[in-house]
C-alpha cells in the first residue's frame, strides 16, 4: 500500500507539469506598452504639439525673466562694491523681487501645464483603452497586461494598438 502511494505520487509529479503546460497554452495573453502608446501615437503627438504651442509664449517669458535675473546677479557681483549703498540695496531688492516673481511664474507654469497635459492625455488614454479592448475582443485575448517588468515580444501587441489608434 505504501509502495502504491509512493508510485502514485511519483506518477502525479511527472504528469502534473504536462497538464499545467497544456492548461496554460489555452490562454491568450497580450502586453501593451502604454508609455509607447502615449509617446508614439498620432493622437499623443498632436496633443503634445498642441500643448507646446499653447505654452510657448509663457515659456519664453520665463526664459526672459531668468536671463534678467542672471544679468542682474552678474551686475551686482561685478559692480556691487562700486555702487552706493542705496543703489546696491535697491538692486538687491530688485533681484529678490525678480527671483520671487520668477519662482511664482515657474510654479504656475508647471501646474497649468500639468493640468492641461492631464486633460489632453485623458482623451488619448480613453481612446487607447477602447482600442485595446476592441483588439482583445476581436482577437479573443484572455488577458491584456500593461506596465510589466518584462514581456516577450511574442505577446507584445503595442504595434497593433498603435496602428489601430492611428487609423
Amino acid at each position: 500500500m505504501k509502495r502504491l502511494n509512493c508510485l502514485s505520487l511519483l506518477l502525479l509529479l511527472l504528469v502534473l507539469p504536462a497538464v499545467q503546460h497544456a492548461a496554460a497554452a489555452d490562454y491568450k495573453i497580450g502586453f501593451v506598452n502604454t508609455e509607447r502608446v502615449f509617446r508614439d501615437s498620432l493622437q499623443a503627438v498632436k496633443a503634445q504639439k498642441k500643448l507646446e504651442k499653447e505654452f510657448q509664449s509663457r515659456d519664453q517669458d520665463i526664459q526672459k525673466m531668468t536671463r534678467q535675473a542672471r544679468d542682474l546677479q552678474a551686475y551686482l557681483e561685478k559692480e556691487g562694491l562700486t555702487l552706493s549703498e542705496a543703489d546696491r540695496t535697491k538692486k538687491q531688492r530688485d533681484l529678490a523681487d525678480l527671483s520671487r516673481d520668477l519662482q511664482h511664474a515657474k510654479r504656475e507654469f508647471h501646474e497649468d501645464l500639468n493640468q492641461r497635459r492631464n486633460e489632453e492625455f485623458a482623451s488619448v488614454q480613453e481612446h487607447a483603452r477602447k482600442t485595446i479592448i476592441d483588439i482583445a475582443q476581436r482577437e479573443k485575448f484572455d488577458l491584456i497586461i500593461e506596465n510589466v517588468v518584462y514581456a516577450s515580444p511574442r505577446v507584445d501587441i503595442t504595434d497593433r494598438v498603435l496602428k489601430a489608434l492611428d487609423r
